[in-house]
């Protein structure tokens, strides 16, 4: 049965590269027919794994073409290692709701059971760390089962993921998702692997990988592909591969317990870490 997950983080800790890298690993390394619908209104979630191609959204489809037009050959791409590729968008710029298009997106994949074609992952790759609206819906309808945040050794990171699992929590019950792991994507900042891991003990789940910082994530996207398309042999490659078998092996799934604000700044505090 396809496994649905959903990846938040605070916008720019490297969310999208982080899912796009991992899902090329899991692809590569793992043998895995994995899916990623991109649910950020930028449309980017996908470019590297079709490596830099910014394909049509169901958005933009749906306006310009209408509903009939949104078929599979129309908005679906395939990259690297077999990745099926979907872009939700969003509005034209200030008019709408871009959660909606979310929403509509969504729903449209799953009248088509495109999320049930043969796929082993299916990555929703949503919003920076909203929890609110068209942007909960993998959290509060239940259409993606496992949860994981992005975040990293900074104060406005790990208050953003903290966040995200109060708005775990309020939906877990009617819809069962659970919380997978936090994916600390480094920032080499001081005690930051000694944090991360406090914080994980703290809200009551495991981080389950550590992303070293490494340049030639940068020069990959220079490029216009992931790590492992770029170079598969190198350490980075072999870290999202590592990533992405911990995420295929998980069976670590929590309500998390959030902290409370005092907590999460004397724990900083505690650590020596500064924004």
């Amino acid at each position: 049965m396809v496994r649905k997950i959903a990846i938040y983080g605070k916008g720019g800790i490297g969310k999208s590269t982080t899912t796009q890298n991992t899902a090329a690993a899991m692809a590569h390394f793992h043998d895995q027919k994995v899916m990623i619908h991109g649910c950020d209104p930028k449309a980017d979630s996908t470019r590297m794994i079709l490596r830099g191609t910014m394909q049509k959204t169901m958005m933009d489809t749906l306006r310009e073409e209408g509903e009939e037009a949104c078929t599979v050959d129309n908005i679906m791409s395939t990259g690297f290692g077999g990745i099926k590729c979907v872009e939700s968008g969003g509005p034209e710029p200030g008019v709408g709701c871009a959660g909606r298009g979310v929403i509509t997106a969504i729903t449209l994949m799953e009248m088509q059971k495109v999320y049930e074609d043969n796929l082993d992952f299916v990555f929703f790759d949503v919003l920076g760390d909203v929890v609110c609206g068209g942007f909960a819906m993998p959290i509060r309808d239940g259409k993606a089962e496992e949860i994981y945040v992005v975040a990293s050794g900074e104060m406005m990171a790990l208050y953003a993921a903290n966040n995200l699992c109060k708005g775990m929590v309020k939906y877990a019950n009617q819809s069962g998702v659970r919380l997978g792991g936090i994916i600390c994507n480094s920032r080499n900042v001081d005690g930051e692997l000694d944090l991360m891991e406090e914080f994980c003990k703290r809200l009551g789940t495991q981080m389950i990988h550590f992303v070293p910082r490494d340049n030639i994530v940068q020069k990959a996207e220079f490029n216009k592909r992931t790590v492992v398309d770029f170079d598969a042999e190198c350490n980075q490659a072999n870290e999202y591969g590592t990533l992405g078998g911990k995420i295929i092996n998980n069976d670590n799934f929590v309500i998390p317990q959030p902290l409370a604000m005092e907590e999460l700044e004397e724990l900083v505090v505690e650590y020596g870490v500064l924004d």
